[in-house]
Parts: structure tokens; C-alpha cells; sequence
């Protein structure tokens, strides 16, 4: 019984920044528990929509830049147009900008910011209004980052909106657990991925966060499937507006 909940069969996920990275990790992820997947990209998704393929899962994907707001609810109703209904939503998108704070331009404040937390907010709203419509309740899941909890360097706008991201979770938990809908949060540590290349090419940096690392090693993507698969399932009906950090033990040192 226990591991039944665990499985998402039957039910459809939307997963932004579907098309590599963490994003492509967690489609495969809820694929592989039984959900079909509606990922959404700002470039073509087809090497994720086949590897969850390949995993046995049904993936569809629409091209969308969610940092312009007028595109969310046409996600949302092309998700719905696609699979009927919509149970869960991944909000994974995010972007980051490195340069002295000093220096900091107001475009990449406004590009980080509109991306990794209105865009965060404002397709949480619309997929929250198809939850109430539906009448079933349903799960979000809003991959925030180490940066939630910490300053971080050379990253202001970035750091900004990812500690928006965990105060907006606990925000939405509060007024709409009386719908059903949990939204919790998962704080990766550092993960290989496109948005942290330019650190791992940097050997002493890479060789510095390494060392901090309890485990010893670097995250990858797949480390997130486990915690994404729960928050989305009927075992996780009771927590509501947490964030999970998933860092190796990082903020635990």
C-alpha cells in the first residue's frame, strides 16, 4: 500500500524547462512513476520526449518563453486541451546571470527575476485555478536552490529569486491548502548542469565546492527524482510549503 502511493499513475504533470538538465531528469522521473508528462521549453524538447519514450511514458511539450506572463495561461490550456486535466506542476525554469553586484545591470536583474519567480508565481496561479475548477486538488513542486537559504557569489538577481521561490512556496501552502493543493519546494545543491559550467570549468572553484561537499561529489540531475516523484505523490499529502534541500549535506557543514 505504502509504495502504491508512491505511483502516479493516471495522473498529467506539467514541467517547465523540460528540454535538458534538471528539467529532463524530472520528466523522466514522474514518466517512470506512471504520470504522462507536458513539458514546456524555451527550445525543442525532443531528446527528453524521447528518453521518456524509452522509460515507457507519454511526452508532449509546447515551445514557450515563460518570462512573458501572457504566455502562462496558454501553457495551461494547451496541457489541459492535450491530456484533459492537469494534476501536477514542476515549476523548474530558472536562469541565472553572474557579475559583481556593483555592476549588476537592471536587463539581467529583470530576466532572472521575470523567469525564476513571477513566471514561478503566475503559472502556479493558473494551474491553481484548474485544480480548484477540477475539484481534486493537486501538487506543486518548485525547485528553489542552495541560494534560498545563503547569499551566494556574483549571482544577486539569481539569489533574489530563488529565496523569493521558497517564501513564495510557504505563501501559496498557506492559502491553498484548504483546496488540496500542497506546494512544497526542493533546494538542489550544486548540480551538473548547463548553469553551473562555467563554475565546474573554473578547476579551483570546482576543486573548493568539492571539498565542502559531505558527499563527496557533485549532484547530478537524476538526484532530484526521488524527492520530485514523492512531493508529487499521495505520500506527501501532509507536507505542505516546505523546501527540501537536496545538497549532499552542504547546508548541514
Amino acid at each position: 500500500m505504502l509504495m502504491e502511493r508512491f505511483g502516479l499513475k493516471g495522473r498529467v504533470a506539467i514541467v517547465t524547462g523540460s528540454s535538458r538538465g534538471l528539467g529532463q531528469a524530472i520528466c523522466i522521473a514522474l514518466a517512470e512513476a506512471g504520470a504522462e508528462v507536458f513539458g514546456v521549453s524555451h527550445g525543442p524538447s525532443d531528446q527528453t520526449k524521447k528518453l521518456v519514450e524509452e522509460a515507457g511514458g507519454r511526452f508532449e511539450y509546447i515551445g514557450a518563453d515563460l518570462g512573458d506572463a501572457s504566455v502562462l495561461k496558454v501553457v495551461v490550456d494547451k496541457a489541459v486541451e492535450v491530456y484533459g486535466k492537469v494534476d501536477i506542476l514542476v515549476n523548474n525554469a530558472g536562469t541565472i546571470r553572474r557579475e559583481d553586484a556593483l555592476e549588476f545591470s537592471e536587463k539581467d536583474w529583470d530576466d532572472v527575476m521575470n523567469l525564476n519567480l513571477k513566471s514561478v508565481f503566475f503559472l502556479s496561479q493558473a494551474v491553481a485555478k484548474r485544480f480548484v475548477a477540477q475539484g481534486s486538488g493537486g501538487k506543486i513542486v518548485n525547485i528553489a536552490s542552495m541560494l534560498s537559504y545563503q547569499g551566494g557569489i556574483r549571482v544577486p538577481s539569481y539569489t533574489s529569486s530563488k529565496s523569493g521561490v521558497m517564501g513564495l512556496t510557504k505563501a501559496l501552502a498557506t492559502e491553498w491548502a484548504k483546496y488540496g493543493i500542497n506546494v512544497n519546494g526542493i533546494a538542489p545543491g550544486y548540480m551538473a548542469t548547463d548553469n553551473t559550467k562555467q563554475l565546474r570549468e573554473d578547476e579551483a572553484r570546482y576543486n573548493e565546492i568539492l571539498g565542502r561537499i559531505p558527499a563527496g561529489r557533485w549532484g547530478e540531475p537524476s538526484d532530484l527524482a526521488g524527492p520530485v516523484v514523492f512531493l508529487a505523490s499521495e505520500n506527501a499529502d501532509y507536507i505542505n510549503g516546505f523546501t527540501l534541500a537536496v545538497d549532499g549535506g552542504w547546508l548541514a557543514r
